[in-house]
């Protein structure tokens, strides 16, 4: 049986084609056309609450009866530094002035990890999603065991061999190759250790040569033509996140969508100012002002998004969208709008790939 075949059958899909789970863009409607359409559709429910995640998982179910992945982030504990935070508000200030606002008197850590967040823990155990997926490392192995007696499968993100290997070793079921093409945060599992970045499809290459688990190649994927060159590399299968931003059924707002389908090559950046965690966007005016020669240190992850995301709000009060994290990777110069399921079918066709509705 062919590494495809073979997670085909584990993930309970008839197309080697997932949905990437974007925190704030996935959404039930997105999830739902693409798992109806034959792929793995995701929600991303790193940012949510318990109720909201229950909410999301319960109306995705009402959508669709077929498989679908929920994700969680798995980072470390913020490194508070009260100096750092300090020099970095009053580095702010001039934006905020700009926007007719005063900089926050102190950040928060405004995402809780899954690790020690036992609430969404339980609640992912209870409500057993077919599948659920971690990225910016792993669960405790207590959480893990709970989760595979549940009969969830499980998926991890890797952007280099030795985090690969965590994987398997922990016993996840399969890996996402991160490459340093894709869009939005990098799964980096230690934010402060060193970055190869590879890109998807070496990564794919090494990781399929030295880890005895499906791969699946994420990054830069954005037309059946990239999905068959990954697949011919090795992949069980392919995740997609920058090409379905612009479909009807995600949360991106319509400035969001504007700014993507008119984004040319070489638009992206690969940046820690905005939330603190490398992350590939959109340039912006606060990446370019967080990038200054001169500018101060960014506080650790999720504090300095606490920042960027009050700054960003003021300006949307005033009808400016400088400063808003518009995720997307290097490939964004080819998005297209179009539904979610049309879109899938599209891409298994380029793919060469059979489709039947």
């Amino acid at each position: 049986m062919s590494s495809t075949s073979a997670l085909l059958n584990l993930l309970g899909i008839r197309f080697p084609l997932i949905q990437a789970p974007m925190a704030g863009v996935s959404t039930p409607a997105l999830a739902a056309a693409v798992s109806n359409a034959g792929g793995l559709g995701s929600l991303g429910l790193g940012a949510s609450s318990v109720a909201d995640a229950r909410r999301q998982i319960e109306q995705t179910r009402r959508l669709t009866d077929r498989p679908f992945n929920v994700n969680v982030f798995c980072h470390r504990p913020a490194r508070r530094d009260a100096a750092i935070e300090i020099a970095w508000l009053q580095y702010l200030q001039p934006l905020f002035a700009g926007q007719g606002a005063l900089p926050p008197v102190k950040l928060e850590e405004i995402y809780l990890s899954f690790n020690h967040n036992e609430a969404m823990q339980d609640l992912l155990v209870e409500l057993r999603p077919a599948v659920v997926s971690f990225h910016f490392g792993l669960p405790p192995v207590n959480v893990l065991e709970r989760l595979h007696s549940a009969g969830v499968i499980t998926l991890a993100s890797a952007t280099r061999l030795e985090e690969a290997q965590a994987i398997a070793a922990a016993g996840v079921h399969a890996l996402v190759a991160q490459g340093m093409e894709a869009g939005g945060h990098r799964g980096m599992f230690d934010p402060g250790a060193h970055d190869p970045q590879l890109g998807t499809a070496e990564l794919v290459q090494l990781l399929v040569n030295e880890v005895r688990l499906p791969v699946i190649a994420a990054g830069g994927i954005m037309d059946g033509h990239d999905m068959q060159a990954m697949l011919a590399r090795g992949a069980a299968a392919v995740q997609l996140g920058t090409a379905f931003v612009a479909c009807p059924e995600s949360a991106a707002s319509e400035e969001y969508r504007r700014r993507l389908l008119s984004a040319g090559a070489g638009q992206t950046r690969l940046t820690r100012t905005l939330s603190g965690r490398p992350a590939r966007g959109l340039l912006n005016r606060f990446i370019a002002h967080g990038e200054a020669p001169g500018a101060p240190q960014t506080p650790d992850y999720p504090v300095a998004y606490d920042a960027a995301k009050r700054l960003h709000g003021a300006a949307v009060a005033l009808g400016c969208h400088d400063f808003a994290a518009h995720w997307a990777g290097t490939g964004v110069a080819r998005a297209r709008a179009q539904p979610a399921a049309g879109l899938v079918a599209g891409l298994l066709q380029e793919a060469g790939l059979a489709y039947k509705s």
